[in-house]
């Protein structure tokens, strides 16, 4: 059935029913399936947990202030409607509003997730009785269909999937028989929701991975194999669609590349242990994955992170952030034939898997990244210096995914530098998806990256939030070693212009980039400094073309993760049709 078509009818059908989605029936082949939660196996024997306390909320927000409010705007004192069409809500940029990644992230109902887990642990009725206030409330002011919680089917499987851990820790703790039979139908038609649903087209990116993680799931606890033999078929297909031969993810974001991650890890645990196949494709592809998110990580708890972040996550069971790539690797540490982290084990860990498992954990060998991890399909390399206190990411790849290039930025060449886990060469992160769209399309843009940006132009053409037009084209770089350090030349051209920069290496503590641009254009050769680097002489720029005082002649800059801001200094050198070469020393 075309969407527009299937839309119609749910607007004359379900919309106008006014029912939450507890109380939506079921299509008939669906009506009769019983939900077994045992078959997430969980491990209900986990002594190392927390209570949940709190939801952080991007660590800008009140829980408690915010925790009935389902239809927040968050950034105004506006609120999402409730009462309209799902479908006919716009909900990207919507400065009148807010934006809806931060509303999601409390729709996602992590909370009832621990407040079930604490339930089971203590049984303490205080728990059960905010999970069912809280439960019902959503319930209540959220109909199937209405606002904006349907407008989304990826939103849609991680609440799906929220619920399913929810329903599995009350059900462990034979509590609430009313709870439990709500829950059991909404996750049905959840379920069958997103798959009718799913992310089509230039959409199908990780949302569509997350989708069929949800309907997988679901078709594992109802033992409906028609879902679970579907998502395992898309899931499959979509390994090498989305994902380079040698591991990156193609969106060109780490974060969304972890994300995925978890998406499959937690598919692959629950097929093996209900005692179905794991498709051997899964194996070769998530191994070289998992290298690259390692080698993307340092010594010192530091992650070279490029294109788009939002926080997302799949599972969480205590409402806490923690390092969500530590618990990524450790993840697919549990499943592969090799760890690829060390440190705390995530809680999360804990429920997943059971005791033994985590004990050969530790028995496996471990993945040690190399000096250089060169990614040449992928288009980035990394580099440490030999004491391994300096870790360095070079962006050589194509803009993103697809045609729209969605979680990509305008970030070709430029370089990010970490010192004893230290931020010195930095990134410009992410702001807030939807607004304002000033300060998401500048911070996506190539004055926002250390690398070098042409006056009056851009590496891509931005349509949209999520849209790229014409974009550059990456060669990919020659790399050549030596025992006197490596160097990395690059290339790229966008509207006629090439841009060609050099990365030379001694691992030790210099950096050497040379950078050249067509003859007749002008431009800036950009560094984004970390203000603690500055201020504690971490840092030292040398050159012939470098202009006298350069370190006194900044500009204010501000970086954030996906609204965690850290500040940072400016330094332009300017560069015309000669050769630029910038000695970077550190430490």
């Amino acid at each position: 059935m075309g969407q527009l078509l299937r839309q119609k009818k749910e607007y004359a059908i379900l919309y106008t029913a006014h029912i939450p989605v507890m109380e939506v029936p079921a299509p008939k082949q669906l009506r009769k399936l019983e939900l077994d939660s045992r078959k997430l196996f969980l491990n209900l024997d986990n002594s190392k947990y927390s209570l949940f306390e709190s939801l952080d909320l991007f660590g800008q927000y009140n829980y408690g202030k915010f925790k009935k409010d389902w239809a927040a705007g968050f950034q105004t004192e506006n609120h999402w409607p409730t009462d309209e069409f799902s479908y006919d809500i716009l909900v990207s940029q919507r400065e009148d509003i807010g934006d809806i990644r931060t509303n999601w992230e409390l729709n996602r109902h992590f909370q009832f997730v621990g407040l079930a887990k604490n339930f089971y642990l203590t049984k303490d009725k205080k728990y059960i009785d905010e999970l069912s206030d809280l439960f019902f409330d959503w319930n209540k002011n959220n109909l199937f269909l209405h606002g904006v919680q349907w407008t989304s089917a990826m939103e849609v499987s991680i609440r799906l999937i929220s619920w399913s851990y929810m329903y599995a820790f009350v059900s462990a703790a034979g509590g609430n028989a009313a709870l439990l039979k709500s829950t059991e139908n909404g996750i049905r038609v959840m379920a069958d929701y997103v798959l009718k649903h799913r992310s089509r087209f230039t959409s199908a990116n990780n949302h569509l991975i997350v989708e069929m993680l949800g309907v997988g799931l679901a078709g594992i606890l109802f033992g409906y194999d028609k879902w679970t033999n579907c998502a395992v078929r898309i899931l499959s297909e979509e390994l090498s669609r989305q994902n380079t031969s040698d591991g990156v993810n193609r969106e060109m974001s780490l974060h969304y590349q972890a994300f995925v991650m978890e998406a499959y890890g937690i598919m692959w645990r629950l097929l093996e242990k209900n005692g179905q196949k794991v498709p051997e494709l899964w194996k070769k592809y998530l191994t070289k994955m998992s290298t690259f998110l390692a080698d993307s990580c340092g010594n010192y708890g530091e992650t070279i992170v490029f294109g788009d972040c939002d926080e997302g996550k799949i599972l969480d069971f205590s409402g806490k952030n923690g390092d969500y790539y530590q618990y990524v690797l450790q993840l697919m540490g549990c499943l592969l034939e090799k760890t690829f982290t060390g440190g705390n084990i995530s809680e999360k860990i804990f429920w997943l898997f059971d005791n033994s498992t985590i004990e050969n954990y530790w028995k496996k060998e471990r993945y040690v990244p190399k000096l250089v991890s060169h990614y040449q399909e992928g288009g980035y390399t990394f580099l440490r210096s030999h004491d391994r206190k300096l870790l360095i990411g070079l962006d050589h790849a194509e803009l993103g995914f697809g045609s729209i290039a969605a979680h990509g930025h305008a970030d070709a060449l430029s370089l990010q530098v970490y010192f004893e886990g230290k931020p010195i060469l930095m990134d410009s992160g992410t702001f807030n998806y939807h607004v304002p769209k000033a300060i998401r399309n500048e911070i996506r843009s190539s004055k926002a990256h250390n690398t070098v940006s042409i006056e009056g132009m851009e590496q891509a053409e931005m349509l949209g939030p999520f849209l790229w037009g014409k974009r550059y084209k990456a060669d990919r770089p020659i790399v050549t070693e030596s025992s006197d350090g490596i160097s990395i030349s690059s290339k790229i051209s966008f509207c006629d212009v090439v841009y060609r920069r050099t990365v030379a290496f001694d691992f030790d503590r210099q950096i050497s980039v040379t950078d050249s641009i067509s003859e007749g254009e002008a431009g800036l050769q950009r560094w984004i400094v970390s203000s603690e680097a500055i201020t504690n002489h971490k840092i030292e720029f040398s050159g012939e073309s470098i202009p006298e005082g350069l370190l006194k002649e900044k500009e204010n800059f501000v970086s954030c993760a996906y609204n965690h801001f850290s500040f940072a200094d400016c330094y332009d050198i300017p560069i015309s049709d000669k050769p630029l070469t910038t000695i970077i020393r550190i430490g």
